[in-house]
Parts: structure tokens; sequence; C-alpha cells
């Protein structure tokens, strides 16, 4: 029975820890970049990719579409060429801190990310 409570203790100042403090954000993002790198680096090594069928992703470009220019499109084009450069996007701009992109307008922007999450 002590070992439980213990443990409860611990999981509970874990969870403490992570949520309420920022002591722990570091070390995440620490282990979240390894982890990233040591994905890229075996999809480099195996030359074999798991290829995902993300119909959200096509069923957005023929929604914005219409409502954005040449430039917008060719760089939400870009942005989803690929699985990293489109995490790298919803990490820096749909974050929740407002940032001006160069090619997007912010109701474009805005847009883009509610049709991301």
């Amino acid at each position: 029975m002590r070992g439980w409570i213990i443990l409860g203790l611990g999981a509970g100042l874990l969870y403490y820890l992570a949520t309420e403090t920022n002591k722990l954000d570091e070390p995440i993002a620490k282990s979240d970049e390894l982890l990233q790198k040591i994905e890229r680096k075996l999809d480099s090594m195996t030359g074999t990719k798991v290829i995902r069928v993300d119909n959200r992703v096509s069923h957005l470009k023929k929604e914005i579409g219409q409502r954005m220019s040449e430039q917008e499109l060719r760089a939400l084009d870009d942005i989803l060429a690929s699985e990293y450069s489109l995490q790298e996007f919803k990490e820096e701009y749909c974050s929740g801190s407002i940032k001006k992109h160069d090619s997007f307008n912010k109701d474009n922007l805005f847009f883009i990310c509610d049709k991301l999450r």
C-alpha cells in the first residue's frame, strides 16, 4: 500500500511540474527535437516512408483556393509539400501567438490554422 501512495505522489508531482511550472519545458522540447531528428534520420536511412492519405489537406486547398492569390497558393503548396514543413508551419503560426506571415494575409492565415487543427 505504501508503494502505491509513493507512486501516486510521484505521478502527481510530475504532473504538477509539467502543467503548472516551466521547469520541464526545456527537457520536453529537447526530447521532442531529438525524436524528430531520429525520425528524419530513419526515414533517410531506410528510404521508405509511410504514406498517409490526408483528405483534409486536399479539401483545404479546394476550399481556400478561391480566396487566395497565386502567390499565396504557391506558398500554401510549399507548406503542404511535406509533413515536416506542415508541422513546422503549425508550430510557428498556429500555436496561439499572432505572427505575420510573408505570403498570407491575416484572415487566410487564421483560416488555414483553423482548418489544420
